[in-house]
């Protein structure tokens, strides 16, 4: 991949410019080769390294899972100044950029990197009206959007245009291979996108239920963001279809179903039996039951030729159970009965849906064993899972709460934690948002230390992490899931418009 007369850091520069471009999945062999000699041989000695190669080393080191200790930031600090950097380092846009990137890999306790978030915002946000495109262009993506928590195929699509008015002639070769690798993702997705139109159109659940969010993009986009490679077709499809069921499933507990309807539905979901089908009151929840069985009878033919069988019992519970949570929901609504935080947050974690979801597209992992799945739906959840569950509930409820205000919708997180602790609504919403940060601190020490557990395969391990960037990306300025017209750009870039070669 590097010219053997490469410098590690000439080589640490290519690797993340391949990565940002969308272009790391073609050279993850190579890519894994160069950061195990860089972080063996040369980050131990790196101490003439400036603040910007110095961060950038250090964010693809965390990000490749070795674990590079923030000390390397300490030669940064004023004299005798714990945590504070000089600020002979605040005017130099490039470095603090960097160091911006590499502080949303930051993990409990490293003070030093909280300073460091806190230090490039305040600097970069001060100098961004002097800054010149396309370096002002970045400064304003990242602000928006860091790297580490975006979604990657979106990030992609954006360097890429970042890229092509700063390159030199020597990367040429690589921005040109970078847009048709787009390109022939996209053309990609939009065969997946008619199949799954074509499903959506067939099952019933369009034209019937009519009084639930219609998500279908939306739904896709999220699949993508879990994982955008080409070898994971089935899983962006399966994805897709479970999220756009199980919307119409909480839609009909939160906007249809009676508390003695939803009872109902809850219990007959429990009993998995096609034939108790007519037991259910309305048409609407008909169709739904229907479309339910029927698309884990797809499943179950998938998981028997994938050789996946053992997550078939798995994905039917991880159904149920969402199925009770909703329940346990309307029924704390409906009796006005508001339950405690600890309450409300451990039914939340089940209707973040990171169970629904990695337990349907085990057909199409296939490194996937049944002890990973036991490792996923364990009844004391790891710090991965509690982590990326609480970025996307966390950040879902801040960004709700208003709508739900408006709807006469009380049983809310920020309701609950208002009543709780006695605090006020802006007293609450930043405790979640500090919450969300917390989140993203398990996450990413998990990540981080996932190079010590082979048993987990990369890319489920991976897949979590994406669990955490979609709620991000979907929930972090709004619900756009509920409100998606803010997203309509990154769909008609991602699934539409092809880059121009």
């Amino acid at each position: 991949m590097a010219e053997e007369n490469y410098t590690p850091i000439e080589t640490i520069i290519l690797i993340d410019t391949i990565e940002r471009l969308g272009l790391g999945y073609h050279f993850e062999y190579e890519i894994e080769k160069q950061l195990e000699q860089i972080y063996k041989f040369h980050h131990l000695n790196s101490q003439e390294y400036d603040l910007y190669t110095t961060a950038l080393q250090f964010r693809l080191l965390r990000q490749h899972r070795y674990n590079i200790s923030c000390d390397v930031f300490n030669k940064f600090k004023e004299d005798n100044n714990d945590d504070k950097f000089d600020d002979k380092f605040a005017s130099n846009a490039k470095e603090l950029l960097s160091l911006y990137q590499a502080a949303h890999l930051r993990m409990h306790g490293e003070n030093i990197l909280e300073e460091a978030l806190v230090f490039t915002t305040r600097h970069l946000n001060r100098m961004l009206p002097q800054l010149m495109s396309p370096l002002r262009d970045e400064v304003k993506q990242a602000l928006e959007q860091p790297v580490h928590t975006g979604i990657p195929r979106i990030e992609a699509q954006k360097y890429i245009s970042l890229y092509e008015p700063n390159h030199d002639a020597k990367s040429e070769m690589i921005l040109k291979l970078a847009k048709l690798d787009f390109n022939f993702i996209q053309n990609l997705y939009k065969k997946e996108l008619i199949l799954l139109l074509r499903w959506w159109n067939n099952c019933g659940l369009k034209s019937n239920v009519s009084y639930s969010r219609e998500r279908i993009l939306e739904s896709y986009l999220m699949a993508v963001a879990c994982r955008f490679e080409p070898q994971y077709s089935y899983v962006r499809t399966a994805y897709a279809k479970c999220t756009e069921l199980i919307t119409k499933i909480n839609d009909t507990y939160d906007n249809y179903a009676t508390t003695e309807e939803a009872k109902l539905f809850t219990d007959i979901v429990e009993r998995w039996d096609i034939n108790e089908i007519d037991k259910l009151p309305t048409d609407c929840m008909r169709i739904i039951y229907k479309c339910t069985l029927n698309l884990y009878e797809d499943y179950e033919r998938e998981a028997i030729e994938q050789e996946k069988i053992f997550a078939v019992p798995y994905a039917i519970e991880a159904v149920k159970q969402i199925c009770r949570a909703y329940f346990r929901k309307i029924k704390w609504f409906m009796e006005r009965q508001l339950p405690t935080f600890d309450e409300y947050i451990s039914n939340s974690w089940i209707t973040s849906c990171i169970y629904v979801f990695y337990t349907f597209i085990v057909p199409g992992m296939k490194s996937v064993t049944k002890e990973n799945i036991d490792w996923l739906t364990s009844d004391e959840p790891n710090r991965l899972i509690m982590g990326a569950s609480s970025v996307t509930r966390y950040l879902n409820d801040v960004t709700s709460y208003e709508r739900e205000k408006r709807e006469g919708i009380m049983l809310t997180g920020i309701e609950c934690y208002m009543k709780h602790y006695g605090v006020s609504k802006q007293e609450a919403m930043k405790k979640f948002l500090e919450l969300a940060d917390e989140g993203w601190k398990d996450v990413n020490t998990e990540w981080i230390n996932s190079n010590n557990n082979n048993s987990i395969p990369k890319d489920y391990f991976e897949g979590v992490l994406n669990h955490a960037r979609t709620g991000e990306v979907f929930y972090r300025k709004s619900n756009f899931y509920s409100d998606p017209e803010g997203l309509a750009q990154q769909i008609i870039d991602l699934f539409v418009d092809p880059i121009i070669i």
